[in-house]
């Protein structure tokens, strides 16, 4: 299939668009400045959208007269909180505030996507929509968009991340597995507090603490399939500020992360297990609360499959990923409710020093990866306008 907006992808264009982005970040839901761009761009375009979806996103249409095949494209748009040291004439200009996981190129290169499939959208047999999330960054955008019914908008949903480890000019995808789930944990332990020189007379917090933190060890190793993936960090374990005291409250934080949704259940249905017996062994109380929970990102084989012959038919070196990242991503939500897949874009650049990984302040991408991205995104389209037999689309 000759993919007709391949002309009007305009490199110049999203380079722009991403340094603009690139130099005032924003973070989480406030993103003044951020949806001003994005919507002046649409205006520019004359494409129609909507913000009735989520908190400050933004859903835009092409073809939306086309009521039978709908594919969404996700890109988000929201900045971390660090300090960048890049030397760069695109540097942030906010103080604390820093595009370190590349959300600029994912905005700029679905503003590139657009732009350029505007230009025929006449030649294109399906319906549209582009969403542009708030608050990946731990704030749960994306769910934010679902629970208002953005699911409802589409049949199929696609996305990437940039990704320093591939050389830009190449991307690579995945067939299921493809983040991890990401569960947050906090334990709190109670027992009683008394001198360090009589133990016997107290119920000490620490002992409890140390209990829990091997059995969940222990649990994580003995209890699960040695084939599926999983990790339980604690990172967190705080107790007692007297040498002479033996405290009676114990705090363990941390991460449990799998490719598996039902592992993750069953690990949390362990740890709540687990707490509860050693506080009662030792006479104490236990309280176990989780936090932000998101699922695992399974990619649809299929949608993936097409996704990367799409790739090298746009003359892009695409290969499959052997292995699933132990990171998490709230695209996950879409693929509760819909299926879809999503894609690593290459950024790195070693001849150039462009090699750092996300969340660093010298974070810094090839940004020759929105044109590809952008070529990725238009060929799939054009390629698979017509629907996909295997999901019955």
């Amino acid at each position: 299939m000759i993919n007709a907006a391949l002309p009007y992808i305009d490199q110049d264009y999203m380079v722009s668009i991403r340094r603009q982005l690139h130099m005032y970040p924003e973070i989480g839901f406030d993103l003044p400045t951020t949806l001003n761009l994005v919507r002046t761009e649409l205006d520019k375009m004359g494409v129609t959208y909507t913000e009735r979806f989520g908190k400050s996103c933004i859903v835009a249409y092409l073809n939306d007269h086309i009521k039978s095949l709908t594919i969404g494209l996700r890109a988000d748009m929201d900045a971390l909180a660090i300090q960048e040291k890049n030397d760069v004439e695109y540097k942030s200009r906010i103080d604390g505030a820093m595009h370190a996981c590349g959300h600029d190129v994912h905005t700029a290169t679905l503003l590139g996507t657009l732009k350029a499939l505007n230009q025929v959208k006449d030649e294109i047999k399906c319906r549209l929509v582009f969403l542009f999330q708030a608050a990946e960054e731990g704030l749960d955008g994306a769910q934010s968009m679902v629970d208002d019914g953005v699911t409802d908008e589409f049949d199929f949903i696609i996305g990437c991340h940039v990704d320093n480890t591939i050389e830009a000019g190449s991307a690579m995808f995945r067939k299921g597995p493809t983040f991890a789930s990401s569960d947050s944990f906090k334990i709190e332990l109670f027992g009683k507090s008394g001198h360090g020189a009589a133990p016997h007379a107290a119920i000490d917090a620490i002992n409890m603490g140390i209990k829990v933190y091997n059995e969940l060890q222990s649990m994580v190793a003995k209890e699960i399939d040695p084939l599926i993936s999983r990790v339980l960090s604690v990172t967190i374990f705080n107790a007692g500020n007297a040498n002479n005291i033996l405290p009676d409250h114990c705090v363990l934080g941390g991460t449990i992360r799998t490719h598996s949704n039902e592992t993750a259940d069953y690990i949390k249905k362990r740890m709540d297990e687990i707490v509860s017996n050693v506080a009662q062994q030792a006479g104490g109380r236990s309280k176990v609360e989780f936090g932000r929970s998101l699922p695992a990102v399974i990619s649809d084989g299929e949608i993936a499959e097409k996704l990367c012959n799409s790739a090298l038919n746009a003359g892009i070196n695409a290969r499959f990923r052997e292995t699933p990242l132990m990171y998490s991503e709230d695209f996950a939500n879409y693929l509760k409710e819909k299926p879809g897949a999503f894609f690593f874009l290459g950024s790195r650049n070693t001849e150039k020093g462009i090699i750092s990984m996300t969340h660093n302040n010298d974070f810094d991408v090839d940004e020759s990866c929105l044109e590809v991205g952008a070529k990725i995104y238009t060929q799939f389209i054009f390629e698979n306008m017509g629907g996909l037999k295997y999901i019955g689309l």
